[in-house]
């Protein structure tokens, strides 16, 4: 079997890290990017890192990489988040689809949120959908200054699972599978020095986004997830949003 390229953003740290070492322990080359510790430096919230992420993964692949997983994000209440969450996602999936035209196997996926189905402002969201970066970066700033920035990352989340849905369907006439996974709340760094090291923190995102199997979740079962979806085995999935949270999504839905 011929040896798997993927590119990895966000793969400095968390969840993308352990993405791009599940995919490695497979034998497949990884591409890891990141603003830190990685082989393709490039920041996802400005233009020119979107450059620099395709330039540099351009060279370093060759021209062709069988899967994209984009990972990188953030959780602050800022403007930031919206450019990377939504914007710099997209600008990653777009930006590497044509290096994985040369696949014969071609796989991406991106990571959304559960908090996508519990927190979000339907404005913020709307306006990320015009594609109006400026205009959406200004939505997340008034949200911030009126006290609701808290609702900035699960609308970034939420705009992006939308615009993946109607993207899948082009996708898929080129012969490319596009899907999201959606983590509930597991076990990383920046979770730990966010909230779970806080006991009442903790308590209130538990009971906010309840987990029957654990919480918080094993970050592995994440990575291994992601790693399926771009694997040449997912032949016939597209346009999903797969809630890995504990039974979380299924709790609140029901």
């Amino acid at each position: 079997m011929e040896t798997r390229t993927y590119a990895v953003t966000g793969a400095a740290s968390g969840i993308g890290a352990a993405t791009a070492a599940h995919l490695a322990s497979s034998g497949a080359k990884v591409i890891r990017c990141d603003v830190r510790d990685a082989d393709v430096l490039a920041d996802l919230t400005t233009p020119q890192g979107r450059d620099s992420l395709v330039s540099g993964v351009t060279a370093a692949s060759g021209g062709r990489i069988d899967g994209v997983v984009a990972v990188a994000g953030l959780a602050l209440p800022s403007e930031l988040t919206v450019r990377l969450n939504f914007f710099g996602t997209i600008a990653t999936l777009e930006g590497l689809r044509p290096l994985l035209a040369a696949s014969p196997q071609p796989r991406a996926v991106a990571v959304s949120s559960l908090s996508a189905i519990v927190a979000a402002d339907e404005s913020l969201v709307e306006s990320c959908l015009t594609m109006d970066e400026n205009a959406a970066a200004a939505a997340a700033r008034a949200l911030a200054e009126s006290g609701r920035g808290r609702a900035v990352y699960p609308s970034s989340k939420l705009a992006l699972n939308r615009w993946l849905r109607r993207a899948a369907l082009s996708w898929a006439g080129s012969g490319i599978p596009l899907n999201a996974v959606a983590p509930g709340v597991v076990d990383t760094l920046t979770a730990r020095t966010t909230f779970l090291d806080d006991p009442a923190a903790r308590a209130l995102v538990a009971a906010a986004m309840p987990q029957p199997l654990g919480f918080p979740g094993p970050v592995d079962a994440i990575a291994s997830l992601l790693a399926w979806t771009v694997g040449a085995a997912n032949s016939f999935m597209t346009g999903q949003i797969l809630y890995a949270d504990g039974g979380a999504e299924a709790t609140l839905r029901t």
